[in-house]
């Protein structure tokens, strides 16, 4: 390969969504919908849901951290609606997906 060539940029390839990696996706989704609507009630109630499954199936696969997060996540859905509360839920949403991804790969 000469000096000029640029060596081809590698493909991210995304873990097949099982029904765990569908819940956190759906998750990051509503955060992201928060933006726009913070008070929506309807979407606060979701978050609720989809946080309580991912840390109800997380914790009968025996992970440790996952379970955590989302216990953190709820309580700060719990608080008033802001755009710091917003961003803390939308990391941690982009946390438990890499989570989930490191456990698919077998990584964790």
């Amino acid at each position: 390969m000469s000096p000029d060539e640029v060596p081809p940029r590698r493909r991210s390839i995304q873990p097949l969504l099982d029904d765990m990696g569908r819940l956190i996706v759906e998750g990051k989704d509503a955060t992201a919908f928060l933006w726009q609507v913070p008070d929506d009630e309807a979407t606060r109630v979701r978050l609720r849901e989809v946080l309580e499954q991912v840390r109800d199936r997380s914790a009968k696969q025996g992970r440790r951290e996952m379970p955590q997060l989302c216990e953190e996540m709820l309580v700060a859905l719990r608080a008033q609606a802001s755009p710091q509360q917003v961003d803390i839920l939308q990391d941690g949403f982009a946390r438990l997906y890499k989570l989930w991804g490191a456990a698919k790969s077998g990584l964790l």
